[in-house]
Parts: structure tokens; C-alpha cells; sequence
């Protein structure tokens, strides 16, 4: 294909990308230097914690084409995800209410967005034929913010997320590497300006700096990532979050131009937007399994459901609902569970 042929086809991807949902579509090339010495110096500070998948397969993050052996182009993809009109702080200081990160309160995306990407793929090889590519979704190494930023569909923040003029920051991504040699897309640029507010609403103070996370006391590592006991000096900073933390998305001045999503899958099931800690505490195994069947939430297990929990718990209002709901667990089979179990109880002993 000669350069008009593909620049024609670049713009029909991106409508056909429209047509099947999602509400960006740009194209990126593969050299990722800039990127690298960043996670290499990001994961030589230990500061991804446990999750030691973000030290492994270190050149395939770096190098789309040896991820995918023949890849000079990545079509990066924006899908909004957001069903909430307003960014208000006020469900966290329902203290007996759980808050559940807006993009865990309804379906799984992956599946989603992976389809999604798929029938993409195969429009473009209706249209060209044959030819190499593989998606993603968060399911590889594979450096989505930085290929998006590159792309333009947005520039990294200084709280570490992808941001956009006309989106804010409350999207999922997803790529295609491809042999495609599309023309590329310029990237944006830096516009947080002198702003810091989601470096100071950061209740762990996770920020290292401006662009540099400290996973090791970010809310959503220690609710999602970490397996192990939640280091007690945090703990009463947690609040009420139970799965994944928004504040720094919350305060972003550009999230106030994100336009809620009418996308069915992502709208909030179980009343996890509004849902009781006690109730929350209260399922069977078999109900968390029931009740995050095709949720993000499920992949956490539901011991560390418990441990967040119990945590939430500890930090809410005392009643008697609270405390009679934290004796039923004292005898509960895991000793993770039963030692943030016991932390909370001391929490309302000590307020008592």
C-alpha cells in the first residue's frame, strides 16, 4: 500500500473504531526509549511492591515488535467508562457505606473491550486482507499509558493516569500491535499546568513526586495487588475504600469534562455504588462468587475482600451492627482475616 492508501485506511479505522464503540481511536509507532528508563528506574526503587509481573519480561514491555514479532504500529483504543455525572468526594465520608473504585462497580472490561478490538481487526482485513496483529487489554506486558500517550489520546499526569482534554481520565484502554505501517498520530501535549491537586488529596501520600507513584501506599495496590497483611500505620488512612481508590481522579480538574458513559456493562450491579460495609461483610463465600461473577472485584479472592473489609470496618462510625459483624469473623478460618479483625475491633474498643 502506497502512503495515501494507508493514511486513507488510518482514517477509516478510526471511524470504523467509532462505529463499534469506543470513543478514540489513534495510532502510535513502537519506540518506547523514553519509557523505559522510567519503569527501569521506577521498579530499581522498589516501588512496585509486590508485583513482581512489572519486573519480568522487562524488553517485551520495551519493545512492542518482540512482544509481537513483526509489530511496527500499535492502534491504541479509548472506551469511557464512567456512569457517575458528577466527581463528588462526599460517598467517602459515608463511613459505613463502602466506596468501590467506579471502574470494579460493574461488568469486567476485558472481555468487553477484547471483542470490541477483534471485530476491529476484522473490518481492517476486510479491507486490506490478511495481515499480522494481536490485541490487548491489560493482559500483557505491555505499556498502555505510555502507547497511548504517544498516540495522543492523551498525556501521563502527575497522578500517573492518562489524562485528556475532552475526557478526563475515567476510560479503559486497549491496543492492536500490528504490521500495519499506518501513518502515526502526533501526541499531545502536558497540560496539568501548576496543579497538584491529585498529589494532595493522596490520603497514603503515595506520590513520590509529580508523574511517580509509590505503589507500595497507593489504596488500589494495597486492595487489589497486595496479598499479604495491609501494613497497620495505613490502615486508618484507608477509610472506607474496599476496592481501588478514585480521590485523584475525583479532584482532576479535567475529569470535569467526562461525559457519562450509557455503555449497560459498566453501570454499577449489587448496589456496589451504594452498598452497606456490614452487608458487604456479611456474604457467604458463594455469594462473593455469585455476586462478582463477571467483575474485576473476583480476582482479588475473597479473603482479601474480607481483610479490605474488615479494614473499612475499623475506620467506620462505631455502632453495634459494626461490632457484632467483626466477632462473627474472629473464629473465621484465615488468619489474615482474623488479624484485621481484630485490628478493627481495637479501633472501636479505643473509641468506646
Amino acid at each position: 500500500m502506497d502512503n495515501d492508501a494507508l493514511g486513507k485506511l488510518a482514517a477509516d479505522i478510526k471511524l470504523w473504531g467509532a462505529e463499534y464503540g469506543f470513543q478514540q481511536i489513534a495510532i502510535a509507532d513502537v519506540d518506547m526509549k523514553h519509557y523505559r528508563q522510567h519503569l527501569e528506574n521506577w521498579i530499581s526503587n522498589g516501588y512496585h511492591g509486590e508485583m513482581d509481573y512489572m519486573a519480568r519480561n522487562m524488553d517485551l514491555r520495551a519493545h512492542p515488535e518482540r512482544l509481537h514479532p513483526g509489530t511496527v504500529r500499535v492502534i491504541t483504543a479509548r472506551l469511557d467508562y464512567s456512569s457517575e455525572p458528577d466527581n463528588s468526594l462526599a460517598p467517602l465520608e459515608r463511613s459505613k457505606k463502602a466506596y468501590i473504585a467506579r471502574y470494579a462497580r460493574g461488568r469486567d472490561y476485558h472481555k468487553l473491550i477484547r471483542k470490541r478490538l477483534q471485530k476491529l481487526a476484522d473490518k481492517i482485513q476486510e479491507a486490506v486482507g490478511e495481515f499480522g496483529y494481536r490485541a490487548f487489554v491489560d493482559s500483557a506486558p505491555v505499556l498502555e499509558r505510555a502507547l497511548a500517550e504517544k498516540s495522543g489520546l492523551g498525556w501521563i499526569g502527575k497522578n500517573t493516569m492518562l489524562l485528556n482534554k475532552s475526557a478526563g481520565s475515567w476510560f479503559f484502554l486497549g491496543e492492536l500491535y500490528t504490521d500495519l505501517p499506518l501513518p502515526v498520530d502526533p501526541a499531545v501535549s502536558d497540560h496539568c499546568g501548576t496543579c497538584t491537586a491529585c498529589l494532595d488529596i493522596c490520603p497514603t501520600k503515595a506520590f513520590v513526586g509529580p508523574g511517580e507513584m509509590d505503589a507500595r501506599r497507593c489504596i488500589s495496590y494495597l486492595t487489589i495487588e497486595l496479598r499479604s497483611s495491609i501494613p497497620e500505620e495505613l490502615r486508618p488512612l484507608m477509610s472506607n475504600r474496599v476496592f481501588g481508590c478514585d480521590d485523584c481522579q475525583l479532584v482532576c480538574p479535567w475529569n470535569k469534562f467526562n461525559k457519562p458513559t450509557d455503555e449497560p456493562d459498566f453501570s454499577p450491579r449489587h448496589n456496589l455504588d451504594d452498598a452497606d460495609l456490614v452487608d458487604l461483610f456479611g456474604w457467604s463465600e458463594q455469594q462473593f462468587l455469585d455476586n462478582t461473577a463477571g467483575s474485576p472485584i473476583r480476582r482479588i479472592g475473597y479473603e482479601c475482600w474480607l481483610r479490605n473489609l474488615a479494614v473499612a470496618l475499623g475506620n467506620a462510625e462505631t455502632s453495634e451492627d459494626i461490632v457484632a459483624a467483626l466477632r462473627n469473623r474472629l473464629n473465621f478460618q484465615s488468619r489474615l482475616v482474623v488479624e484485621h479483625v481484630e485490628w478493627a475491633l481495637q479501633q472501636h474498643t479505643s473509641t468506646s
